[in-house]
């Protein structure tokens, strides 16, 4: 009696669908995480998040958290080759830098530790393309941190005298009775301090993380467009915060101490960052006449 044999129908693994492990395991990622930086960013919220010099974190983090979550596609669109080798001693030098940060109460150590955890886990679940593929986000993740005290004190002093000098030269040109001693500006009868947080160091920080993100959703093709307006948005910085602090002395000239210190104070915040968008737009439709001639202009996504 002949016997014949029929093939198993088995299941070639190789031709499963590469992307539902990944994304199994980026839930317990994404649960891990939680948990580990959970009362980190309820630190950061209380503490950091809560001033007008670091309120952009939430932004930030919302920005990246959304990149990542649009790019899901290209992450896990082919067979994943994780790179455990690199991944897991990086995991461990950010296992370090925040367990240092959260016994020593330094928020730097502890937030920035965020910025090799991230990278390690991308290369445990997806590898090197897939860290290719993510690093604007990645980057972009550093304007979260909140800058370090040492570098403030450093650049803060020398950023406010220079804002008073020019707000009190172009006054003065005006021909407002103004005059000057150290970051003092007098006008009339009202003397004002320029603070800490007219000196635009934080607003130069938010807004360079502004420029890097609206260079990300235009989706220039152009590298030395986009370095041009990466550099500009410095000088544009500096120029919306003498408005600022003009607008400001003019209010308390006009309008007395109070409307100087009270809304208008808060209003003159708002005229910063609208000043600062106009000109790095109108930067943009400049060099627009130049590049998009050149095949510098938006890509296709």
């Amino acid at each position: 009696m002949a016997i014949t044999s029929s093939p198993l129908h088995t299941t070639d693994v190789s031709a499963l669908p590469a992307v539902h492990y990944p994304l199994r395991a980026l839930g317990v990622l994404v649960c891990g995480l939680a948990v580990m930086y959970g009362p980190t960013f309820v630190r950061l919220a209380e503490d950091v998040w809560s001033t007008d010099e670091q309120g952009h974190g939430p932004m930030i983090l919302a920005a990246c958290a959304w990149l990542l979550w649009d790019m899901r596609g290209s992450l896990f669109a082919s067979r994943v080759q994780p790179a455990p080798w690199v991944a897991l001693p990086l995991l461990l030098l950010s296992a370090l830098t925040y367990a240092i940060g959260r016994s020593q109460r330094v928020i730097e150590l502890e937030a920035g530790s965020l910025l090799l955890t991230l990278p390690a886990c991308i290369l445990l679940l997806c590898g090197w393309r897939g860290l290719r593929t993510a690093w604007f986000p990645l980057l972009f993740l550093f304007f979260m941190v909140p800058l370090p005290g040492v570098l403030v004190q450093a650049m803060t002093m020398p950023l406010k005298s220079a804002v008073s000098v020019v707000a009190e030269q172009v006054l003065y040109w005006a021909g407002y009775p103004i005059a000057r001693t150290g970051v003092t500006l007098s006008i009339g009868p009202y003397q004002l301090l320029v603070a800490d947080a007219c000196s635009g160091l934080n607003s130069l920080f938010t807004l360079e993380a502004l420029g890097f993100l609206y260079m990300k959703i235009m989706n220039y093709t152009s590298k030395a467009r986009n370095v041009i307006l990466g550099v500009a948005i410095i000088p544009i910085s500096f120029v919306s915060n003498v408005t600022r602090v003009m607008i400001l002395v003019l209010i308390t000239y006009y309008f007395g101490d109070q409307a100087g210190q009270g809304f208008m104070h808060g209003f003159a915040g708002m005229v910063l960052f609208g000043v600062a968008l106009l000109l790095t737009y109108g930067l943009d439709r400049l060099l627009a006449a130049r590049f998009d001639q050149d095949g510098g202009a938006r890509g296709s996504r």
